[in-house]
């Protein structure tokens, strides 16, 4: 459930009300494509329930699953390419689809949503290119399990909190830049 928490922790709660009334839940069956590898997309979509298997030519080996809180399609609104996996509900699924046009106008508007919004996606695509690494075995010579905790690794805590990180450290900020 990391992406999502790294994400909304760095937005303010204006932000994610945003994110809601702008966005879309969709109900996606199992089998069901959500992202078809090499067709444009036209939205950004965080999973609210289920896993999807991402896979393709840009995927090596076996099908990455993600599952509850993962964010999906961001590359493809970053870099504005199709995307280079295909994403396939694992299981019936729920994801918040923030389209492609009203995020971008948003982004255009509005520079300290912005400034948030690409930090947020900064450290998660951070964090999940350290984690692509470590499945490929770079550095200790295997892969990361799944059911370890790693030194590095946030602690459950931390995560459940991250999102009151995000807002306190928000409200501290606009507190001192304005005395």
């Amino acid at each position: 459930m990391r992406k999502a928490l790294y994400l909304l922790g760095q937005l303010s709660d204006t932000d994610i009300e945003w994110m809601i009334r702008e966005g879309a839940r969709q109900r996606i069956p199992a089998g069901s494509v959500l992202i078809r590898e090499g067709q444009p997309i036209d939205a950004l979509y965080i999973i609210l329930d289920g896993s999807v298997e991402v896979s393709g030519t840009g995927v090596a080996g076996t099908a990455i699953r993600l599952g509850c809180g993962e964010v999906v399609g961001e590359m493809s609104f970053i870099d504005a390419r199709p995307p280079s996996a295909t994403v396939t509900a694992a299981e019936g699924l729920v994801v918040l689809g923030i389209p492609r046009k009203s995020l971008a106008a948003k982004l255009e508007a509005d520079p300290r949503f912005a400034a948030r919004f690409y930090r947020a996606l900064a450290v998660f695509l951070s964090h999940r290119l350290r984690d692509t690494v470590g499945r490929l075995c770079y550095g200790k010579g295997q892969p990361l399990r799944e059911d370890v905790e790693y030194e590095d690794e946030l602690d459950a805590h931390t995560l459940d909190n991250l999102h009151l990180a995000g807002s306190r450290f928000d409200r501290v900020r606009q507190r001192l830049l304005a005395e």
